[in-house]
């Protein structure tokens, strides 16, 4: 299942590490980060998705503490 989200990032590099910090989740199968567009596309078991979702956003929140994600 992919999913496309709202997010809220500062910057470019802020974007960047929180699409490396999401990659390392496991069951993510991919991610990508936009601070141009304030979105991201998320791939991922449908089964499992929201215990993923909740895992990449405290990994995000770990290199970027004021990341927001709409749900």
């Amino acid at each position: 299942m992919t999913k496309k989200i709202r997010i809220e990032v500062d910057c470019a590099a802020c974007a960047a590490k929180v699409e490396e910090a999401m990659r390392s989740v496991p069951g993510v199968d991919s991610v990508s980060v936009s601070f141009m567009t304030q979105k991201m596309s998320l791939e991922a078991d449908s089964n499992l998705f929201p215990g993923i979702l909740n895992d990449c956003l405290k990994a995000a929140r770990k290199v970027e503490p004021d990341f927001e994600m709409e749900f």
